[in-house]
C-alpha cells in the first residue's frame, strides 16, 4: 500500500528501497565477496600495468589532448584545428585538470618531461580504479556478490578495459563519471541518491563527452516511473531530486564556459559547440573522417571482450527467460531496476552503430555497463546450469565437470585478453621507446638533441606519441607523405605581449573543419636534424614518391634507434588480433612479420655524438 502525505518523508523513502538492500545487514558474508579494498588493490594493479605499457591507439590522443596540455605546462606544442578560436569544440578545463597533474610531478624531485607524462597516466590508473571499486561495491550489495565478482573479473582481464582505463581521452574520463553516475543511481541506501547520479554523468558530459550523458537516461526513466506510479505521495520529491541535480549541472556549464571564455577571449560553450559539429554539421562532419558498417562495434567488441561481450548481448533475453520460467516471481519493481541496470550497454551499442563514423573510443564510456551486464548474464547462465535437480539436464551433469568447464571458459578468456594485451604491446610499443638517446626522461645524462632541433615525420605522423617525449624544446614538424588530409599546426608561441598562453586565443592559420591539406603545415627536410620512419622489408613493392625509404638513406641518414613494429599488411589476421610467439612449430602463414620503427639523424648533425644505438 501506497504511504500517506501524513508519513515522515524518511518513512516514504522505503517505498524505493530495492529488497537486497533492505536486508542487506541481515545477510551472512558471501564467499564471493572480496573487501573493497582488496578489490581496489586488484584494480590499481592492473591499472598501473596499462598506464605503464599501454600504447598510444588513437593519435587523437597526442594532438588534441596530450599536446594542448603540453603548450599550457611547457609553451609549445601542436595544435588541432578543433582549439581553434573560430571552432572551439575542445574543453580548456579538461585540458586544465591534467596540465595541474603533471605539473605537480614538476615539483617533486627527478622531474623530466617524461615523467609527466606518466605520472598523468599514473593518477588516470587510480581515479579509474577508484570508480572502478566503487562500482564494484555498490554491485555486490545492490544485485549480488557472485555478480560483483563477475563483475571485477570481466574488468581486469579484458583488453578494452585495459586500454580504456589510463587512455587520455574524454571518453575515458566520460567512463569514470558513468561509474560513479551508475553508482549513485543504483545505491538506494539511505534514501535516492539522483541529484548525485545527474551531477556525475552532467561531469563526464560538460567536461569529457557531451553524449556520454544520454546513459543516465535509463536511470531517470526509472525514478519517472516510480514517481508516477505513487503520484502524488513521492512525486514533490522527485522533482527536488531531479532539480538539484539540474541546477548543478548548470553551474558547473557555467563554470566552464567561464573557464574556455577565458581561454578562447569569447564566449563558448563547449559541449554545445561538439554536439552541433557532429549532428548538424554542414561540411560532413566526423563522416570526413572515415565510416565504417553496422557490424563494427561488434566486431572490435568480441576482440577487446571475448566471452564477456557475447554474455552482455545474451544478459536482457537471459534475465527475461529466467522471469518467466523461475518458479520464484520477484516483484516488478525489482524486475524493472535490473532491466534499467541491463539497458544502458544495448541503448549505447545501438545508437552509435547506426552512426557512420566510428571509433574504437567511443564506445568507453559503456565498458562499465558491458561488464556489468555480462556479469549478470554469468550469474543467470550459472545459477541454471548449477541446478542440482537431477530431474533437468544440468542436475544430471556431474559438479566435477560442471566447475571443470566453467573454469575452462573463464581460463580461456583470461588468455585470450592477456594474448590480446600482449599481442598490442609487442606490435605497437615502438613508438614509446624510440626517443631514449634524444636523453627523453634521463636526468644527467647529454642526449643526442638540442633545443630547437626539429623531429620530422612524415607517414608517420599519427603515431608521434607527443611533445613529452622530446626534450629541451625540441620540436615535432612534418614533412609531405602521401597522406592529403589536414595535419595539426602550432600553438603561436607569442610573448606576453598577447597575455598568459596567447596561443589558446590567437588565430591559426590554416586551419579548417573539411579536413582539407594546409600546405604551410608542412616543412622542408632540409631543416630536420632528425626523422622518424618505419621499414617494411616485406614491401617489394615501389614505393610512393613522397615516402621513400629514409632508413635506406645511408648518405644523408644514420640510424640512432630501431624498435621492431609489426607489419600488418602483410600479417594473418589471426596474429594481428592476438600475439602469437614466434616459434619453430608455428606455422609460418601465422607468424607475425616484422617491420622497424626508426629514429633517424641527419649526417655530419654533431661531431662526435656521445650516443648511439643499434638497430
Amino acid at each position: 500500500m501506497p504511504p500517506t502525505r501524513a508519513q515522515p518523508q524518511q518513512q516514504r523513502r522505503h517505498e524505493f528501497v530495492h529488497p537486497e538492500a533492505q536486508h542487506a545487514k541481515k545477510k551472512s558474508i558471501s564467499p564471493f565477496m572480496i573487501e573493497p579494498i582488496k578489490a581496489l588493490y586488484i584494480f590499481l594493479i592492473v591499472n598501473l600495468i596499462s598506464a605503464l605499457f599501454a600504447p598510444i591507439q588513437d593519435c587523437d590522443e597526442t594532438f588534441n589532448y596530450w599536446e594542448p596540455t603540453h603548450y599550457l605546462s611547457h609553451g609549445y606544442g601542436l595544435q588541432t584545428w578543433e582549439y581553434s578560436p573560430e571552432y572551439a569544440i575542445r574543453s580548456w578545463s579538461y585540458i586544465g585538470l591534467h596540465a595541474i597533474i603533471g605539473n605537480i610531478r614538476r615539483i617533486l624531485p627527478q622531474t623530466t618531461k617524461l615523467s609527466e607524462f606518466y605520472f598523468i597516466r599514473y593518477v588516470l590508473a587510480f581515479v579509474c580504479s577508484l570508480c572502478q571499486v566503487l562500482l564494484y561495491r555498490v554491485i555486490s550489495f545492490t544485485l549480488n556478490p557472485r555478480i560483483g565478482l563477475f563483475f571485477l573479473i570481466a574488468t581486469v582481464i579484458s583488453p578494452g578495459n585495459f586500454h580504456a582505463s589510463t587512455a587520455y581521452l574524454p571518453s575515458s574520463f566520460a567512463m569514470y563519471t558513468s561509474m560513479l553516475g551508475a553508482t549513485a543511481f543504483m545505491n538506494w541506501r539511505g534514501g535516492l541518491k539522483t541529484s548525485l547520479g545527474i551531477w556525475w554523468f552532467a561531469v563526464g558530459g560538460i567536461l569529457g563527452w557531451p553524449f556520454a550523458s544520454a546513459l543516465c537516461a535509463p536511470f531517470l526513466i526509472e525514478e519517472a516511473i516510480l514517481a508516477a506510479v505513487s503520484y502524488p505521495q513521492s512525486f514533490n520529491d522527485t522533482v527536488r531530486r531531479f532539480g538539484r541535480g539540474v541546477v548543478a549541472a548548470l553551474m558547473l556549464l557555467v563554470g566552464d564556459t567561464m573557464i574556455n571564455t577565458f581561454f578562447y577571449k569569447k564566449i563558448v560553450i563547449v559541449s554545445w559547440n561538439i554536439v552541433k559539429y557532429n549532428i548538424f554539421s554542414s561540411t560532413g562532419g566526423p563522416n570526413l573522417y572515415g565510416t565504417e558498417p553496422w557490424t563494427f562495434y561488434f566486431r572490435n567488441l568480441v576482440i577487446n571482450f571475448n566471452i564477456w561481450f557475447i554474455l552482455a548481448l545474451l544478459s536482457l533475453p537471459l534475465f527475461l527467460t529466467q522471469k518467466i520460467t523461475s518458479s520464484k516471481q520477484g516483484s516488478f519493481q525489482t524486475g524493472m531496476r535490473t532491466v534499467v541496470f541491463l539497458s544502458p550497454f544495448y541503448m549505447w551499442l545501438g545508437i552509435f552503430s547506426m552512426q557512420p563514423h566510428k571509433e574504437e573510443r567511443f564506445m568507453y564510456p559503456m565498458y562499465p555497463f558491458l561488464a556489468l551486464n555480462a556479469a549478470l548474464g554469468l550469474h543467470i547462465v550459472l545459477s541454471a546450469f548449477g541446478n542440482p535437480d537431477p530431474k533437468t539436464l544440468a542436475g544430471k551433469i556431474p559438479a566435477r565437470l560442471k566447475l571443470f568447464t566453467v573454469m575452462g571458459v573463464l581460463s580461456l578468456s583470461f588468455v585470450l585478453g592477456l594474448a590480446r594485451i600482449i599481442g598490442i604491446y609487442t606490435a605497437y610499443s615502438a613508438p614509446l621507446k624510440l626517443y631514449e638517446p634524444l636523453g627523453a626522461g634521463v636526468l644527467g645524462q647529454q642526449g643526442l638533441g638540442k633545443p630547437k632541433d626539429h623531429v620530422c615525420y612524415g607517414k608517420e605522423w599519427y603515431r608521434f606519441p607527443s611533445s613529452y617525449f622530446l626534450p629541451r624544446d625540441m620540436h615535432a614538424k612534418f614533412i609531405r607523405s602521401e597522406f592529403r588530409g589536414l595535419l595539426p599546426g602550432e600553438f603561436s608561441e607569442a610573448g606576453h605581449e598577447f597575455g598568459l598562453w596567447g596561443g589558446t586565443w590567437l588565430p591559426p592559420k590554416g586551419m579548417n573543419d573539411r579536413n582539407e591539406e594546409d600546405m604551410t603545415k608542412y616543412v622542408d627536410i632540409k631543416t630536420c636534424d632528425f626523422l622518424v620512419d618505419t621499414q617494411y622489408p616485406e614491401h617489394r613493392h615501389a614505393l610512393p614518391p613522397n615516402e621513400p625509404n629514409y632508413i635506406a638513406d645511408k648518405a644523408n641518414w644514420e640510424i640512432v634507434k630501431c624498435e621492431p613494429f609489426l607489419d600488418a599488411a602483410n600479417t594473418h589476421l589471426l596474429a594481428r588480433v592476438l600475439w602469437i610467439p614466434d616459434l619453430n612449430f608455428i606455422p609460418e602463414t601465422y607468424r607475425r612479420k616484422w617491420g622497424q620503427n626508426c629514429l633517424l639523424q641527419k649526417r655530419n648533425h654533431t661531431e662526435d655524438s656521445p650516443l648511439r644505438f643499434g638497430s
